[in-house]
Protein backbone atom coordinates (compact mmCIF):
# COMPACT_ATOMS: atom_id res chain seq x y z
CA UNK A 1 0.00 0.00 0.00
CA UNK A 2 1.17 3.91 -0.81
CA UNK A 3 1.18 4.78 2.01
CA UNK A 4 3.28 8.48 3.09
CA UNK A 5 2.81 9.43 6.73
CA UNK A 6 4.55 12.83 8.10
CA UNK A 7 4.07 13.72 12.43
CA UNK A 8 4.02 17.95 12.95
CA UNK A 9 5.35 19.08 15.68
CA UNK A 10 2.51 19.80 17.35
CA UNK A 11 1.94 16.11 17.15
CA UNK A 12 -1.00 16.29 14.91
CA UNK A 13 -0.28 13.23 11.91
CA UNK A 14 -0.40 13.38 8.49
CA UNK A 15 -1.21 10.22 6.50
CA UNK A 16 -2.04 10.10 2.78
CA UNK A 17 -2.54 7.03 0.32
CA UNK A 18 -2.08 7.99 -3.33
CA UNK A 19 -4.67 6.05 -6.01
CA UNK A 20 -5.49 7.10 -9.44
CA UNK A 21 -8.62 8.58 -9.37
CA UNK A 22 -9.90 12.81 -10.58
CA UNK A 23 -12.02 12.44 -6.99
CA UNK A 24 -10.49 12.69 -3.41
CA UNK A 25 -11.35 12.23 0.08
CA UNK A 26 -10.12 13.61 3.27
CA UNK A 27 -10.70 14.04 6.94
CA UNK A 28 -9.73 15.01 10.19
CA UNK A 29 -10.07 12.57 12.67
CA UNK A 30 -9.82 13.34 16.54
CA UNK A 31 -9.80 10.97 19.04
CA UNK A 32 -12.51 12.25 21.29
CA UNK A 33 -16.02 11.31 21.73
CA UNK A 34 -18.35 10.39 24.04
CA UNK A 35 -16.78 8.28 26.04
CA UNK A 36 -14.50 11.53 26.84
CA UNK A 37 -17.63 13.39 28.51
CA UNK A 38 -18.13 14.28 31.99
CA UNK A 39 -21.71 13.47 33.49
CA UNK A 40 -22.98 17.35 32.64
CA UNK A 41 -21.14 16.58 29.46
CA UNK A 42 -23.16 14.08 28.24
CA UNK A 43 -24.07 14.61 24.64
CA UNK A 44 -21.42 17.38 24.54
CA UNK A 45 -19.14 15.69 21.77
CA UNK A 46 -21.89 15.20 19.23
CA UNK A 47 -23.87 18.33 19.78
CA UNK A 48 -20.12 20.03 18.77
CA UNK A 49 -20.17 17.71 15.44
CA UNK A 50 -23.39 19.83 15.04
CA UNK A 51 -22.37 23.06 15.76
CA UNK A 52 -19.27 23.33 14.27
CA UNK A 53 -20.48 24.11 10.83
CA UNK A 54 -22.14 27.21 12.28
CA UNK A 55 -19.58 29.96 12.17
CA UNK A 56 -15.99 30.42 12.21
CA UNK A 57 -14.17 33.63 12.33
CA UNK A 58 -14.19 34.56 9.06
CA UNK A 59 -17.42 32.17 7.68
CA UNK A 60 -21.52 32.11 8.44
CA UNK A 61 -22.71 28.62 7.97
CA UNK A 62 -24.06 29.74 4.22
CA UNK A 63 -20.34 30.46 3.36
CA UNK A 64 -19.10 27.09 4.91
CA UNK A 65 -22.03 24.57 3.10
CA UNK A 66 -21.29 26.26 0.18
CA UNK A 67 -17.65 26.12 0.02
CA UNK A 68 -17.25 22.87 -1.03
CA UNK A 69 -20.91 22.41 -2.33
CA UNK A 70 -20.31 24.88 -4.83
CA UNK A 71 -17.87 22.66 -6.56
CA UNK A 72 -19.46 19.62 -6.57
CA UNK A 73 -18.44 18.14 -3.26
CA UNK A 74 -19.82 17.12 0.07
CA UNK A 75 -18.83 17.97 3.77
CA UNK A 76 -19.87 15.88 6.85
CA UNK A 77 -19.02 14.50 10.18
CA UNK A 78 -20.12 11.96 12.68
CA UNK A 79 -19.21 10.94 16.13
CA UNK A 80 -18.69 7.92 17.98
CA UNK A 81 -17.70 6.53 21.46
CA UNK A 82 -14.46 7.07 20.83
CA UNK A 83 -13.79 9.49 18.11
CA UNK A 84 -15.32 12.37 16.23
CA UNK A 85 -13.92 13.17 12.24
CA UNK A 86 -14.65 16.00 10.04
CA UNK A 87 -14.30 14.87 6.45
CA UNK A 88 -14.83 15.99 2.49
CA UNK A 89 -15.15 14.73 -0.81
CA UNK A 90 -14.06 16.79 -3.81
CA UNK A 91 -12.40 16.83 -7.17
CA UNK A 92 -8.82 16.37 -6.78
CA UNK A 93 -7.85 20.15 -8.07
CA UNK A 94 -9.94 21.40 -4.71
CA UNK A 95 -8.12 19.31 -1.81
CA UNK A 96 -6.50 23.08 -1.20
CA UNK A 97 -9.99 24.35 -0.96
CA UNK A 98 -11.14 21.19 1.17
CA UNK A 99 -8.62 20.96 3.15
CA UNK A 100 -8.24 24.92 4.85
CA UNK A 101 -12.26 24.52 5.07
CA UNK A 102 -11.74 21.31 7.55
CA UNK A 103 -8.85 23.51 9.75
CA UNK A 104 -11.24 26.61 9.94
CA UNK A 105 -14.20 24.86 11.05
CA UNK A 106 -12.21 22.46 13.49
CA UNK A 107 -9.88 25.46 14.66
CA UNK A 108 -11.70 28.43 14.56
CA UNK A 109 -15.03 27.83 14.80
CA UNK A 110 -16.85 30.71 17.08
CA UNK A 111 -19.82 29.01 18.35
CA UNK A 112 -22.20 31.42 17.71
CA UNK A 113 -25.18 31.75 20.87
CA UNK A 114 -28.50 32.04 18.42
CA UNK A 115 -27.21 28.91 16.38
CA UNK A 116 -26.56 26.88 19.26
CA UNK A 117 -30.06 27.52 20.13
CA UNK A 118 -31.39 26.43 16.97
CA UNK A 119 -29.41 22.63 16.89
CA UNK A 120 -30.10 21.89 19.83
CA UNK A 121 -33.76 21.53 18.96
CA UNK A 122 -32.66 19.68 15.90
CA UNK A 123 -30.78 17.35 18.19
CA UNK A 124 -33.77 17.10 20.90
CA UNK A 125 -35.33 15.74 17.54
CA UNK A 126 -33.24 13.30 16.58
CA UNK A 127 -33.53 12.12 20.28
CA UNK A 128 -37.18 11.79 19.81
CA UNK A 129 -36.99 9.81 16.69
CA UNK A 130 -34.45 7.88 17.78
CA UNK A 131 -36.88 6.56 20.53
CA UNK A 132 -39.46 6.18 17.83
CA UNK A 133 -36.83 3.28 17.06
CA UNK A 134 -36.51 0.08 19.12
CA UNK A 135 -33.97 -1.87 17.30
CA UNK A 136 -31.55 0.72 17.20
CA UNK A 137 -32.29 2.06 20.77
CA UNK A 138 -32.38 -1.61 22.46
CA UNK A 139 -28.61 -1.45 21.10
CA UNK A 140 -27.71 1.96 23.68
CA UNK A 141 -29.87 0.67 26.19
CA UNK A 142 -27.84 -2.65 26.35
CA UNK A 143 -24.46 -0.78 26.18
CA UNK A 144 -25.52 0.56 28.91
CA UNK A 145 -26.64 -2.09 30.72
CA UNK A 146 -22.96 -4.11 30.61
CA UNK A 147 -20.73 -0.91 30.98
CA UNK A 148 -22.79 0.37 34.09
CA UNK A 149 -22.00 3.62 34.90
CA UNK A 150 -19.03 4.01 33.01
CA UNK A 151 -19.34 6.92 30.09
CA UNK A 152 -18.93 3.91 28.24
CA UNK A 153 -21.94 3.21 28.31
CA UNK A 154 -24.02 6.14 27.48
CA UNK A 155 -25.79 7.26 24.43
CA UNK A 156 -24.16 9.37 22.22
CA UNK A 157 -26.76 11.97 21.65
CA UNK A 158 -27.43 12.93 25.18
CA UNK A 159 -30.58 14.06 26.85
CA UNK A 160 -32.41 17.22 26.31
CA UNK A 161 -31.84 18.35 29.46
CA UNK A 162 -28.34 18.16 29.42
CA UNK A 163 -27.97 19.59 25.71
CA UNK A 164 -30.00 23.09 27.24
CA UNK A 165 -27.06 23.54 29.28
CA UNK A 166 -24.29 23.99 26.95
CA UNK A 167 -23.24 27.12 25.72
CA UNK A 168 -19.51 28.37 23.95
CA UNK A 169 -17.54 28.12 27.55
CA UNK A 170 -18.85 24.56 27.91
CA UNK A 171 -17.88 24.15 24.48
CA UNK A 172 -14.63 25.89 24.39
CA UNK A 173 -13.74 23.78 27.74
CA UNK A 174 -14.33 20.51 26.25
CA UNK A 175 -12.21 21.33 23.37
CA UNK A 176 -9.46 22.59 25.09
CA UNK A 177 -9.88 19.57 27.33
CA UNK A 178 -10.40 16.80 24.66
CA UNK A 179 -9.45 18.35 21.31
CA UNK A 180 -5.50 17.04 21.96
CA UNK A 181 -3.06 17.74 19.20
CA UNK A 182 -0.92 14.36 19.43
CA UNK A 183 -4.49 12.32 19.11
CA UNK A 184 -5.43 14.35 15.58
CA UNK A 185 -4.96 12.59 12.13
CA UNK A 186 -5.14 13.84 9.02
CA UNK A 187 -5.94 11.55 6.09
CA UNK A 188 -5.88 11.98 2.49
CA UNK A 189 -6.73 9.35 -0.22
CA UNK A 190 -6.67 11.25 -4.09
CA UNK A 191 -4.08 11.31 -7.30
CA UNK A 192 -1.95 13.80 -5.47
CA UNK A 193 1.92 13.32 -4.47
CA UNK A 194 2.79 13.10 -1.38
CA UNK A 195 4.95 16.22 -0.86
CA UNK A 196 2.45 18.59 -2.67
CA UNK A 197 -0.18 17.18 0.13
CA UNK A 198 2.44 17.78 2.52
CA UNK A 199 3.16 21.24 1.60
CA UNK A 200 -0.39 22.36 1.53
CA UNK A 201 -1.25 20.73 4.73
CA UNK A 202 1.86 22.28 6.28
CA UNK A 203 0.02 25.62 4.95
CA UNK A 204 -2.59 25.37 7.57
CA UNK A 205 -1.39 22.79 10.26
CA UNK A 206 2.14 23.11 11.33
CA UNK A 207 1.77 26.33 13.42
CA UNK A 208 -1.32 25.06 15.31
CA UNK A 209 0.02 25.06 19.21
CA UNK A 210 0.47 21.95 20.42
CA UNK A 211 -1.75 20.39 23.08
CA UNK A 212 -0.63 17.29 23.68
CA UNK A 213 -2.76 14.13 26.06
CA UNK A 214 -1.36 13.56 29.71
CA UNK A 215 -3.81 11.36 30.79
CA UNK A 216 -5.37 7.95 29.10
CA UNK A 217 -8.92 6.95 29.59
CA UNK A 218 -9.78 5.36 32.86
CA UNK A 219 -10.22 1.80 33.25
CA UNK A 220 -13.61 0.43 33.17
CA UNK A 221 -15.94 -1.04 35.88
CA UNK A 222 -15.35 -4.69 36.35
CA UNK A 223 -18.24 -6.56 34.06
CA UNK A 224 -21.30 -8.23 35.75
CA UNK A 225 -23.63 -10.13 33.37
CA UNK A 226 -27.42 -9.35 33.68
CA UNK A 227 -30.45 -10.14 32.26
CA UNK A 228 -33.30 -7.56 31.72
CA UNK A 229 -36.77 -7.03 30.68
CA UNK A 230 -38.94 -4.23 29.91
CA UNK A 231 -42.01 -4.26 28.71
CA UNK A 232 -42.90 -1.76 25.61
CA UNK A 233 -45.21 -0.66 23.54
CA UNK A 234 -43.91 -2.11 20.38
CA UNK A 235 -45.37 -4.11 17.45
CA UNK A 236 -42.58 -7.12 17.77
CA UNK A 237 -40.32 -8.09 20.96
CA UNK A 238 -37.18 -7.05 20.34
CA UNK A 239 -34.10 -8.77 21.71
CA UNK A 240 -30.64 -8.41 22.53
CA UNK A 241 -27.90 -10.17 24.42
CA UNK A 242 -23.91 -10.44 24.55
CA UNK A 243 -20.77 -9.46 25.93
CA UNK A 244 -17.79 -7.59 26.77
CA UNK A 245 -14.77 -8.22 23.96
CA UNK A 246 -11.46 -7.29 22.83
CA UNK A 247 -10.51 -4.07 22.70
CA UNK A 248 -8.41 -2.73 19.42
CA UNK A 249 -4.92 -3.93 20.16
CA UNK A 250 -6.07 -7.65 21.10
CA UNK A 251 -4.45 -10.26 19.54
CA UNK A 252 -7.52 -11.73 19.32
CA UNK A 253 -9.63 -9.21 17.21
CA UNK A 254 -9.69 -10.28 13.82
CA UNK A 255 -10.76 -13.81 15.11
CA UNK A 256 -13.30 -12.50 17.00
CA UNK A 257 -13.94 -10.39 13.82
CA UNK A 258 -14.28 -13.70 11.40
CA UNK A 259 -16.32 -15.95 13.75
CA UNK A 260 -18.68 -12.37 14.22
CA UNK A 261 -18.80 -12.55 10.21
CA UNK A 262 -19.62 -15.81 10.60
CA UNK A 263 -22.42 -15.77 12.64
CA UNK A 264 -24.57 -12.53 12.15
CA UNK A 265 -22.23 -10.66 9.53
CA UNK A 266 -23.69 -8.49 6.76
CA UNK A 267 -24.00 -11.79 4.79
CA UNK A 268 -27.71 -13.53 3.96
CA UNK A 269 -25.67 -16.77 4.68
CA UNK A 270 -24.46 -16.14 7.89
CA UNK A 271 -25.76 -18.83 10.28
CA UNK A 272 -28.02 -16.91 12.14
CA UNK A 273 -30.10 -15.32 9.12
CA UNK A 274 -30.31 -18.77 7.73
CA UNK A 275 -31.15 -20.45 10.93
CA UNK A 276 -34.09 -17.43 12.30
CA UNK A 277 -35.15 -16.22 8.70
CA UNK A 278 -34.72 -18.55 6.01
CA UNK A 279 -35.35 -22.00 7.80
CA UNK A 280 -37.95 -20.95 10.46
CA UNK A 281 -39.01 -17.41 8.76
CA UNK A 282 -39.52 -16.22 12.92
CA UNK A 283 -37.18 -12.89 12.44
CA UNK A 284 -36.74 -10.71 9.95
CA UNK A 285 -33.57 -8.65 11.17
CA UNK A 286 -31.05 -10.11 12.69
CA UNK A 287 -27.56 -9.62 13.48
CA UNK A 288 -24.30 -9.84 15.44
CA UNK A 289 -21.83 -6.73 15.92
CA UNK A 290 -18.67 -6.41 16.91
CA UNK A 291 -17.22 -3.33 18.30
CA UNK A 292 -13.40 -2.91 19.41
CA UNK A 293 -12.22 0.37 21.31
CA UNK A 294 -9.77 1.42 23.86
CA UNK A 295 -9.38 -1.18 26.77
CA UNK A 296 -12.59 -2.84 25.72
CA UNK A 297 -15.08 -4.34 23.31
CA UNK A 298 -18.45 -5.46 22.76
CA UNK A 299 -20.16 -8.23 21.22
CA UNK A 300 -23.81 -8.60 20.73
CA UNK A 301 -26.48 -10.09 19.14
CA UNK A 302 -29.87 -8.26 18.05
CA UNK A 303 -33.17 -9.45 16.54
CA UNK A 304 -36.67 -8.75 16.61
CA UNK A 305 -39.50 -11.56 16.68
CA UNK A 306 -42.98 -11.85 17.38
CA UNK A 307 -43.86 -12.37 21.06
CA UNK A 308 -44.84 -15.71 20.72
CA UNK A 309 -41.49 -17.04 18.91
CA UNK A 310 -39.13 -15.29 21.49
CA UNK A 311 -38.92 -18.57 23.07
CA UNK A 312 -38.23 -20.46 20.29
CA UNK A 313 -35.89 -17.70 18.64
CA UNK A 314 -33.70 -17.97 21.67
CA UNK A 315 -33.71 -21.38 21.72
CA UNK A 316 -32.15 -20.99 17.66
CA UNK A 317 -29.45 -18.40 18.70
CA UNK A 318 -27.72 -20.38 21.77
CA UNK A 319 -27.91 -23.89 19.20
CA UNK A 320 -25.83 -21.47 16.89
CA UNK A 321 -23.76 -20.09 19.82
CA UNK A 322 -23.05 -23.68 21.27
CA UNK A 323 -21.93 -24.93 17.80
CA UNK A 324 -19.09 -22.59 17.31
CA UNK A 325 -18.14 -23.20 21.08
CA UNK A 326 -18.08 -26.71 20.16
CA UNK A 327 -18.31 -27.58 16.53
CA UNK A 328 -14.70 -26.84 14.62
CA UNK A 329 -15.07 -25.22 11.49
CA UNK A 330 -13.99 -27.74 8.55
CA UNK A 331 -11.16 -27.05 6.56
CA UNK A 332 -13.57 -25.98 3.63
CA UNK A 333 -15.77 -23.86 5.81
CA UNK A 334 -12.83 -21.60 7.27
CA UNK A 335 -11.23 -21.58 3.66
CA UNK A 336 -14.80 -19.95 2.88
CA UNK A 337 -15.45 -17.87 5.94
CA UNK A 338 -12.11 -16.42 5.59
CA UNK A 339 -12.47 -15.57 1.66
CA UNK A 340 -15.82 -14.00 2.47
CA UNK A 341 -14.14 -11.51 5.04
CA UNK A 342 -11.47 -10.97 2.66
CA UNK A 343 -13.71 -10.14 -0.25
CA UNK A 344 -16.22 -7.43 2.36
CA UNK A 345 -12.95 -5.82 3.32
CA UNK A 346 -11.77 -5.46 -0.66
CA UNK A 347 -15.32 -4.22 -2.13
CA UNK A 348 -15.36 -1.55 1.14
CA UNK A 349 -12.26 -0.04 -0.01
CA UNK A 350 -13.38 0.56 -3.46
CA UNK A 351 -15.44 3.23 -1.77
CA UNK A 352 -12.97 6.00 -1.50
CA UNK A 353 -14.74 7.54 1.39
CA UNK A 354 -15.08 4.40 3.46
CA UNK A 355 -11.12 3.65 2.51
CA UNK A 356 -10.06 6.75 3.66
CA UNK A 357 -11.73 6.64 6.75
CA UNK A 358 -10.63 3.19 7.63
CA UNK A 359 -6.97 4.49 7.04
CA UNK A 360 -7.63 7.31 9.62
CA UNK A 361 -8.62 4.98 12.00
CA UNK A 362 -6.13 2.42 11.64
CA UNK A 363 -3.43 5.51 11.51
CA UNK A 364 -5.13 7.33 14.91
CA UNK A 365 -5.26 3.75 16.64
CA UNK A 366 -2.23 1.68 16.08
CA UNK A 367 -0.09 4.88 14.00
CA UNK A 368 0.31 1.86 11.15
CA UNK A 369 -1.99 0.78 8.02
CA UNK A 370 -1.90 -2.96 6.73
CA UNK A 371 -2.25 -3.40 3.51
CA UNK A 372 -4.52 -5.28 2.21
CA UNK A 373 -1.56 -8.36 1.39
CA UNK A 374 -0.97 -8.54 5.19
CA UNK A 375 -4.84 -8.17 6.50
CA UNK A 376 -5.00 -11.21 4.12
CA UNK A 377 -2.12 -13.07 5.50
CA UNK A 378 -3.63 -12.26 9.26
CA UNK A 379 -6.90 -13.73 8.38
CA UNK A 380 -5.75 -16.69 6.37
CA UNK A 381 -3.48 -17.24 9.78
CA UNK A 382 -6.53 -18.03 11.95
CA UNK A 383 -7.44 -21.50 12.63
CA UNK A 384 -10.36 -23.06 13.36
CA UNK A 385 -9.13 -24.06 16.99
CA UNK A 386 -8.36 -20.25 17.17
CA UNK A 387 -12.32 -19.47 16.35
CA UNK A 388 -13.38 -22.29 19.03
CA UNK A 389 -11.14 -20.75 21.64
CA UNK A 390 -12.79 -17.33 21.03
CA UNK A 391 -16.42 -18.73 21.16
CA UNK A 392 -15.74 -20.20 24.25
CA UNK A 393 -14.04 -17.34 25.93
CA UNK A 394 -17.13 -14.65 24.21
CA UNK A 395 -20.23 -16.84 24.09
CA UNK A 396 -20.11 -18.87 27.19
CA UNK A 397 -23.82 -18.55 28.33
CA UNK A 398 -22.64 -17.87 31.74
CA UNK A 399 -20.99 -14.43 31.06
CA UNK A 400 -24.05 -13.43 28.78
CA UNK A 401 -25.97 -10.58 29.26
CA UNK A 402 -29.66 -10.16 28.00
CA UNK A 403 -31.93 -7.49 27.26
CA UNK A 404 -35.61 -7.83 25.89
CA UNK A 405 -38.08 -5.47 24.72
CA UNK A 406 -41.48 -7.26 25.30
CA UNK A 407 -44.39 -6.04 23.53
CA UNK A 408 -46.63 -5.11 26.11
Amino acid sequence: MDIFTYTFPNGIRLVHHKILSPVGCCGIMINTGSRDEKDEEHGMAHFIEHVIFKGTQKRKTYHILSRIDDVGGEINAYTTKEETCIYASYLIEDFDRALELLHDITFNSTFPAKELEKEKEVIVDEINSYKDNPSELIIDDFEELIFADDPMGRNILGTPEKLMAFGQKEIKRFIAENYHTDQMVICSVGQMEPLKVLKIASKYFKDIPGNLRVNGRPALKPYRPQQVEKNMDTFQTHIVLGNIAYDFNSPKRLGLLLLNNILGGPGMNSRLNMALREKNGIAYNIESIYSPYSGVGMFCIYFGTDKDNLNRSMREVNRELKKLREQSLGTLQLHNAARQLKGQITIANENRESLMLSIAKSFLMFNSVDSLETTYKKIDAISASDLMAIANEIFSPELLSSLIYKQS
